[in-house]
Formats: C-alpha cells, sequence, structure tokens
C-alpha cells in the first residue's frame, strides 16, 4: 500500500520536475537518508567552489558532486585485449593406461615430485629479483597473441619449420623462463597445441617443465584445463610407444606424474 501512494504521488509530480528530481524523491521516500543535508543555499555564506569548512559544508559538497554524476555509466572496452577463449571447458577424461612395463614407478613418482617442488621454492625465492632485472634488449618478445612467433621464440626456427635435428646447432641458446614470466598460461598453450601432433622433442620437454614450475597453486580454471589437456596428450604419446627404453617414455612420465602427483589430478596418475 505504501509503495502504491509514493507512486500515485510520482504520478502527479510529473511536469514539476525533472525525472532525476522524481527519482531522487522516490528514493527519499522509500529510504530516507540517515545524514540529511540542508539546501545549499539555506547554508550561510557556502561557497562550492572553495575547500569545506564545516562538516555541513563537506557533506553538501559531497551531494553536488554525486547530483553531477550520470545515472548510467557505460565502460569503453577494447575487445582486442580481451582473451581469445572467455569460456574454459574442462574434461575430465582420464589418461590413456600405460601399455605392460611403461608405467613409472611409485617411488620414482615421489622423488621426481620432491625434485620439483624443490625448484619451484627455488623459482618463488627467487621471483622479486627477476623482476626487478632488466631484460636483455637484444631479445624482442612476440607479442601476447602471437602463437606462432611464441612457438618460434620458445623451440627455435628449425624445431618449429619441422626439423628433428637435435641439437640445434646454429642459433644461440634458447631464451630462459625469465622472459616468459608475464605469460606463463599463453606459452603454455601454444606450446601444447603445437604438441598435439608431433613428439616430445627435448627443448619442448623442457620449456614444459619450467612452465609448470611457474603455476601457482591453487590452479586456476585455466591452468587446470591446460595442465590436464598436456598430461592425457603425454598418454597418447607413451601408448605408441614400442621400446621401454625409449629416451621419450621417461619425459611423457615425467610431466603426467607432475600433472597427477603435484597438481593432485590424482584420477591421471600412473598406479604401479
Amino acid at each position: 500500500m505504501g509503495e502504491a501512494v509514493v507512486g500515485w504521488q510520482l504520478s502527479c509530480d510529473v511536469g514539476r520536475g525533472t525525472e532525476r528530481e522524481l527519482a531522487m524523491n522516490f528514493e527519499e521516500d522509500l529510504m530516507p537518508r540517515q545524514l540529511p543535508v540542508d539546501d545549499w543555499d539555506t547554508i550561510e555564506d557556502f561557497d562550492p567552489s572553495v575547500p569545506p569548512r564545516t562538516p555541513q559544508e563537506y557533506l553538501k559538497r559531497v551531494q553536488i558532486e554525486a547530483s553531477r554524476c550520470p545515472e548510467v555509466v557505460v565502460a569503453k572496452i577494447d575487445p582486442r585485449k580481451l582473451k581469445r577463449n572467455q569460456t574454459v571447458n574442462v574434461s575430465l577424461s582420464g589418461c590413456q593406461p600405460a601399455p605392460a612395463g611403461f608405467s613409472p614407478s611409485l617411488r620414482w613418482q615421489q622423488q621426481q615430485v620432491a625434485n620439483f617442488s624443490v625448484l619451484r621454492q627455488s623459482i618463488a625465492k627467487h621471483r622479486n629479483h627477476w623482476k626487478s632485472q632488466p631484460l636483455d634488449s637484444n631479445v624482442m618478445l612476440p607479442t601476447l597473441d602471437d602463437e606462432e612467433g611464441w612457438k618460434k621464440f620458445c623451440l627455435g626456427q628449425k624445431l618449429y619449420l619441422g626439423s628433428s635435428v637435435s641439437p640445434i646447432t646454429n642459433e644461440p641458446d634458447n631464451p630462459g623462463i625469465d622472459y616468459v614470466q608475464p605469460t606463463v598460461f599463453n606459452a603454455l598453450e601454444y606450446l601444447i597445441n603445437w604438441f598435439g601432433d608431433k613428439k616430445l622433442y627435448p627443448e619442448l620437454g623442457r620449456w614444459l617443465y619450467a612452465l609448470l614450475a611457474c603455476i601457482e597453486k591453487p590452479l586456476l580454471p585455466e591452468a587446470h584445463s591446460l595442465i590436464r589437456q598436456l598430461a592425457r596428450r603425454c598418454s597418447e604419446v607413451r601408448a605408441r610407444l614400442e621400446n621401454p627404453e625409449d629416451t621419450e617414455l621417461s619425459a611423457v612420465n615425467l610431466l603426467i606424474c607432475l600433472v597427477a602427483r603435484y597438481f593432485e589430478q590424482s584420477d591421471l596418475a600412473d598406479n604401479d
């Protein structure tokens, strides 16, 4: 009933004030102000152009400034700065089981997790130091959304173009992990995409290991999805191996182990 009376009164007031004034009256009727302030013309010697001298003048100044704010503010958003994938789809599918004789022992997995933990502690310890150090001006970083540029930057031109030659001899050493700290998730996503139909080259394995060491816990949704995708891809590579002495086996087992044991994706773990 009270709201109906107020609505009727507002209808009768149309034409006697602006829409803004009516809205203010409506709000005041429903929710009385806790700190009522007199009209500015009733405050003696009030000058809104000079700093307030009393609490009343300060409150009135705030009221005047608030009255000048627009009712609706629209943010100007640059769509180029938005991430390409706003929706993260987390797959709960597990890894392919390891062929007989291809899965690591539990003791081996525990040792790898311990070594990885020590590495992460070292990275955390020196992170602030790296942030304060200028990067080599001769190193040109790709832009954040340049997927192909990041693949070339991390893996080198020859490996990126499909050469299986290892080691890479005619190129400078690959840049360190400190160059990609600001974009760990992007670099990890790009390299996993590149890994999608290729073998686990030593250069790629080193980068994946280093990027995993930089992911902070608890995991963000995008990190959760990426590392599970990585573990599943490693299990696919392992399932196609024919010899348990293959040098690629220990690398894929290590990445699966870290995702499952260290990052607590236990449904992906190898249980011998």
